[in-house]
């Protein structure tokens, strides 16, 4: 009779949250930051002592993006997303998973919104997660979020 492996203990936490900013451009600008590839290589990356992999940008209804990158010697984080709907400076819905090497960690939905806020832009973002196994969690990944979106605005100035 041989050994069995035990199976892993799996889980999955659900978690949501909104982040909102005004910013004193107009929507157009803020929009092209996300929906450009020149816009976002200005603020979507990791940390500066990050090592940057695999990159793919198609920013329309079905397009891809995948962003890779890790500290050196330590695990690579991957992003893979797919754009399900575009409205040119109001809105962007995607689905993403996050991958810590190739062990799957996470799957959201994250909806961006622009909106006329006096002579500027307010962006909303709202993400529904489901948090996989315990390799991830809601607060990490609004904390990592709102240091993006704060590298994102600092693009705009």
């Amino acid at each position: 009779m041989s050994e069995l492996t035990p199976t892993p203990k799996r889980s999955v936490v659900h978690a949501a949250f909104t982040i909102e900013n005004v910013y004193p451009h107009a929507a157009a600008r803020v929009f092209r930051a996300f929906s450009t590839r020149e816009g976002k290589d200005r603020w979507f990356e990791g940390p500066g002592d990050w090592e940057k992999h695999e990159r793919i940008f198609e920013f329309r209804e079905g397009g891809r993006e995948t962003s890779a990158g890790g500290p050196k010697g330590g695990p690579i984080h991957r992003m893979d997303l797919t754009y399900r709907d575009i409205v040119a400076n109001e809105r962007i819905v995607y689905v993403y998973d996050m991958y810590q090497d190739d062990i799957r960690i996470s799957s959201s939905l994250a909806t961006l919104q622009f909106w006329p806020e006096g002579s500027g832009t307010r962006l909303s973002l709202t993400e529904y997660g489901a948090y996989l196994d315990g390799y991830d969690d809601a607060g990490g990944r609004e904390h990592g979020t709102r240091w993006l979106i704060g590298k994102m605005g600092e693009t705009l100035d």
